[in-house]
């Protein structure tokens, strides 16, 4: 029996076939965030005092997204009703990305492209804000769960990347934050985690 040994991976050899990858996308990802904060803080800020307006009429926030922007849309809500930093009473939230069962079922009834529009027309009240997030501002499901907010007289936020799509220029949302500053998904993701986080921190601070 042999007792030669694997090579396995040189973790040296990683960082020299692909540093300069792992380089350009911290590079990347920093300016991606800087744009964003450079062109639209004023934008981050009235959504901020919406935000704040919810939870003092006694409203709640209601946010979606698929794929990423779904795992995004439950660590908001995780946060907005646990808590971000600081221990105070539980804030109103719901991400409608969350019931499984209800989601394929209004799938497999009525098509993908309904699942959010159905829980916004069920769950949504005139008090309420409703977050979707589109990397691209194209996702017909969003689409249809922010006119289905419009339609109950909710406030909307669109939370959207490049160029904002359609739902930046054909849906008339309240609110839009857009990162324009990538058309790389990942790069996009990572400013709508810290935007979220941002938005966490400074109305937990303001409502407590």
């Amino acid at each position: 029996m042999s007792s030669a040994k694997s090579p396995g991976i040189n973790k040296e050899n990683l960082k020299a076939r692909f540093g300069a990858k792992v380089d350009q996308a911290m590079a990347d990802s920093l300016k991606t965030k800087s744009d964003f904060w450079m062109n639209h803080s004023q934008s981050f800020w009235l959504v901020a005092e919406e935000l704040v307006a919810c939870v003092k009429r006694d409203g709640k926030v209601l946010i979606f997204g698929n794929g990423g922007s779904a795992c995004d849309a439950l660590h908001f809500a995780g946060e907005w009703v646990n808590r971000f930093r600081l221990d105070r009473k539980p804030l109103a939230a719901m991400a409608l990305t969350a019931d499984t069962p209800l989601i394929t079922c209004i799938g497999n009834d009525f098509g993908f492209d309904h699942v959010f529009e159905k829980q916004v027309q069920a769950f949504a009240r005139k008090a309420d804000v409703v977050i979707g997030i589109s990397t691209s501002g194209n996702s017909r499901n969003v689409i249809l769960g922010l006119k289905a907010a419009q339609d109950c007289g909710a406030k909307t936020i669109g939370l959207l990347g490049g160029s904002g799509g359609k739902i930046k220029e054909n849906l008339g949302v309240d609110f839009i934050l857009n990162v324009d500053g990538s058309n790389d998904t990942p790069r996009i993701q990572e400013c709508h985690e810290w935007i979220l986080h941002s938005l966490c921190e400074v109305v937990e601070a303001a409502v407590q």
